[in-house]
């Protein structure tokens, strides 16, 4: 049974689409069947794993309005065990579409039961807001990771996504779970950074990974050459993060 994680949070710029590409990379690597799912209507995790957005006609938004099954979305990825359903821009215009639908939280959920189980961890890659989608990720998800860059504002706007989930947990879906909180864009030579991550520890304890993004050039190229960090350069600070982060869940979720 596929175990689904959104990634989520409403902040805009917190690493949450470098976190879905390069995490599902590295659990590919680490031999997992992972599909990712771009749920984001800029769809940079589509590009971020060489996808031309312009030319995809099946994706995200046809399997929400339910209009195509799941399995004539997927397309295969450059990397290892990786399948990904792209975005296209078109997804924005799925928010006023869903407004008059019955049950329209779960039109991700129903969509996704059919292939569930063919996959080890389905990862949905969020839009920066707490809309529709997002909504439809965490209802259709298992658990969620909450990226946290390690800067001054980086604890504002949690306490709404916490809320939210709540909500969710309470109307929605009473399963879901916080898989964590992890710390992006680290800088070891800042106070501020040691500052963040002092606080997000001591406040949120266990619910933060262990594992701590930290800043990283070749983190930021990689998504121009259209390749996850493993790919573009397995040796650096950001691949090796990736891959203790995905060492991480595995753990976490084969107890």
């Amino acid at each position: 049974m596929g175990k689904i994680i959104a990634i989520a949070n409403q902040k805009g710029g917190v690493g949450k689409t470098t976190t879905s590409v390069n995490l599902a990379a590295s659990l590919g690597v680490l031999e997992k069947k992972v599909l990712l799912i771009d749920a984001d209507p800029q769809a940079n995790a589509s590009s971020g794993l060489g996808i031309d957005v312009e030319s995809v006609e099946i994706g995200t938004y046809q399997i929400i309005e339910q209009s195509n099954i799941p399995e004539e979305a997927i397309i295969k990825s450059t990397s290892p065990n990786v399948d990904i359903i792209p975005a296209h821009i078109d997804l924005v215009a799925i928010e006023i579409e869903l407004v008059d639908k019955e049950n329209r939280e779960y039109m991700l959920k129903q969509a996704l039961e059919s292939i569930k189980d063919k996959y080890d961890y389905i990862l949905i890659d969020c839009a920066p807001s707490l809309g529709l989608l997002t909504l439809n990720a965490l209802t259709a998800a298992d658990s969620v990771v909450i990226p946290i860059q390690c800067e001054y504002f980086a604890l504002e706007g949690l306490g709404k996504l916490l809320n939210t989930i709540k909500s969710v947990q309470k109307i929605h879906n009473p399963n879901l779970d916080i898989e964590g909180l992890l710390l992006t864009m680290y800088d070891s030579r800042l106070r501020l950074s040691n500052q963040v991550v002092e606080e997000v520890q001591k406040h949120f304890n266990d619910m933060v990974f262990k594992t701590i993004i930290q800043r990283n050039v070749k983190l930021s190229e990689a998504p121009s050459f259209g390749e996850s960090i493993i790919a573009f350069d397995a040796t650096s600070k950001g691949a090796m993060n990736y891959l203790s982060l995905a060492e991480e869940i595995i753990k976490k979720n084969s107890n």
